[in-house]
This record gives structure tokens, C-alpha cells and sequence, in this order.
């Protein structure tokens, strides 16, 4: 059963924001029955699970059909590409002569190249470094999609084999102006709606301190939390399973930014404390290492993120 008990206020607050990128999915829409000409997009899969990708095909307002049919051009994806060897590959480098959109799920390896390649061109062997410095210094705009390519994530997690670094890092000496869109995966609607945004309007989105749309990640979780009625009432869950606030359980909703509250996954069915279980914080910038262990039952709820940043409001 899921639990919905919020005031008036929060549930207008929520439905603002849902409605906000609604809008800006019409107004893309639109353009496309226009006729406007498909925007070319390489999307790059670095040292990753390819979970992002997956996320994308589960996209359902548009989906990825409509979104192929009518409105971008997705040149290169080794996922969903049906070229392969030096042909594929080839058709990633005439794309990047053109305009293209650039968007790369997973970090990037700094140790050795064998720990991630994107395949190889003309005999040589394509580094995920080679590839991402090449095509981020030509793209009109970069996506970082998940929280490996935003952060490091669990590419990056302690003792870090392969040394993999953010996308944002790999391109620092390059551009300042990449777009992080983290979330282990990314919601489908992040990915869509900031591409919508740079499509319509030509620019980025209004963005935070970390280069994250505030559309998207402007409050969180916690602030929209379905159960933030318990924390205020000091009802908190002891066990998993148990329908109230599961800050004393760790829930890292507190520390996290995004709206999953209100948007929800998996065709807006549900969302991890609609179904028992806490945030993990999977968005958050220290992600994995930060945010574990996932479920903690000792935690004292008057100790938590979520007590302190209240209080700090109340003053």
C-alpha cells in the first residue's frame, strides 16, 4: 500500500513542479510537429553498467520512439546501434565535424586505458579518456547522465582500481559548462527534459552549484518527502516494512536532491519509500562510499542530517 499524507501546501508545491516540466515537454513536442530539423546526439557509454541507457528506453512522455521518429537524430550509442567494428565508429567521428548534443553515462578511467576502451578506429585503440576529450571539446552541449559520470560513483568507489574519475573532471581544462544529471540511474524525465530545454531554448537550464538543473533537483527529498507528516509527528520506522519516516533507518532523503518524490520511476508507478525501503542517496555527489551503509538500524533519528538542517531552519 503506499502512503500519501501531506498538507495542501506540499502537495501544491509538488504539483507545480511536475507541471513545470510537463510544459517544457509539450513545448518540445511542438517544435517537433513543426518540422524543425532533428538535433544530432551522441550519447557515449564509459565505465558504467549502461544503466542510464536502460533508464532512458523505460521514458514514456516521450518515448523513445517518438523521440527517435521526430525529434533527434541519435547518431552513435554502442548499446542501441545497430553498426558495429570501424563502421560505427566511424560514423562517431563525422558526427563530431557536425553540431551534436553530447551525452556519457559512466566515469572515466584514468589508470589504463584497458580498463575501459570504446572500441577501435583504424587499428588503434580508442581510450574512454581519448574519447571524451575529443568529442567534449567539439560538442555544442555535454550531459553527464548518472552518478558516475556527474561524481564518480561506483566506477569511482573505494579502492578504485581503475582510478575513474568524473566527466566533469576529465573536461575541466576544457569546458565549465557541463550539465551533471546524477541518480544511479537517472530518471528517463532528467535526461528528456534537460535535452528539451537546450533544444528550445538554446542554453542550459537554470542550474545549482553543481551544475544540476534546478527543475529537477531544486529541493530534496526530504522536503518532498510522502512522509515527511511522520518526521514532523516524531513517528519514526524501527523495522523495514514499517509505513512512517525512515530517517532512523539511515533514509539519506535529507541530503539528497531530486524529485523523485513527486515524479516517481518506472512510468510514475512508485518510488523507493513508496515501497518500504529508504533513500540510499543514490544522487548524492559521495555516493556510494558516503551514503553506506543503505539501512541502519541503531540510527538515532534525533542524530540525523534531516533533525539538524530542520533546526537549523527553525532559528
Amino acid at each position: 500500500m503506499k502512503v500519501t499524507i501531506a498538507s495542501p501546501r506540499e502537495e501544491k508545491r509538488r504539483e507545480k513542479g511536475k507541471e513545470a516540466a510537463n510544459n517544457l515537454l509539450e513545448q518540445w513536442k511542438s517544435k517537433a510537429r513543426e518540422g524543425e530539423k532533428k538535433k544530432k546526439l551522441i550519447w557515449l557509454e564509459l565505465t558504467g553498467c549502461a544503466g542510464n541507457i536502460i533508464s532512458l528506453l523505460n521514458g514514456i512522455d516521450p518515448g523513445l520512439e517518438e523521440l527517435l521518429q521526430k525529434q533527434i537524430d541519435l547518431c552513435y550509442n554502442n548499446s542501441l546501434m545497430t553498426a558495429e567494428g570501424d563502421q560505427a565508429m566511424k560514423q562517431l567521428f563525422t558526427t563530431a565535424d557536425d553540431e551534436f548534443i553530447l551525452a556519457v553515462e559512466g566515469a572515466v578511467t584514468t589508470k589504463d586505458e584497458q580498463y575501459n576502451s570504446i572500441g577501435r578506429y583504424q587499428g588503434r585503440l580508442i581510450s574512454a579518456m581519448e574519447a571524451i576529450q575529443y568529442l567534449g571539446q567539439r560538442a555544442k552541449s555535454v550531459i553527464a547522465v548518472g552518478t558516475c559520470a556527474t561524481y564518480g560513483g561506483i566506477s569511482a568507489a573505494h579502492p578504485n582500481p581503475s582510478g575513474s574519475i568524473s566527466v566533469i573532471k576529465a573536461l575541466q581544462n576544457i569546458r565549465s559548462d557541463v550539465i551533471s544529471l546524477p541518480g544511479c540511474p537517472s530518471h528517463p524525465d532528467w535526461f528528456l527534459g534537460t535535452l528539451a530545454y537546450l533544444i528550445l531554448y538554446g542554453t542550459s537550464p537554470t542550474l545549482d552549484s553543481e551544475n544540476r538543473p534546478i527543475l529537477f533537483y531544486g529541493l530534496t527529498i526530504h522536503d518532498n518527502c510522502t512522509r515527511r507528516s511522520f518526521f514532523e509527528k516524531r513517528i519514526f520506522a524501527r523495522q523495514l516494512g514499517e509505513q512512517t519516516c525512515m530517517i532512523a533507518l539511515g533514509c539519506r532523503g535529507p541530503i539528497t536532491r531530486t524529485d523523485c518524490p513527486t515524479r516517481e520511476w518506472n512510468s510514475y508507478l512508485n518510488w523507493p519509500i513508496g515501497a518500504n525501503t529508504p533513500c540510499i542517496g543514490c544522487a548524492h555527489r559521495t555516493f556510494p562510499d558516503g551514503t553506506s551503509p543503505f539501512v541502519q538500524y541503531e540510527r538515532s533519528a534525533t542524530s540525523t542530517e534531516a533533525s539538524k538542517e530542520n533546526n537549523k531552519r527553525r532559528k
